[in-house]
């Protein structure tokens, strides 16, 4: 009891991060806590995948 909580694990892969982020954006919106959704827009953005150029298409 005195260790308090435990930290939450990291989350498994980019999928389940994403999914977190956007659940916390939702509640933050739903609460109007307008400075911690731009926060948490921000680092959807940084959680999104990012694709690679595909070469063939290249000009």
């Amino acid at each position: 009891m005195t260790a308090g909580r435990r930290d939450p694990a990291p989350p498994a892969d980019r999928a389940s991060l994403l999914v977190t982020l956007l659940r916390k954006r939702a509640a933050a919106h739903n609460v109007g806590a307008e400075d911690l959704e731009a926060m948490l827009r921000d680092q959807i953005r940084w959680a999104l995948p990012m694709a690679e150029p595909d070469e063939t298409h290249a000009e």
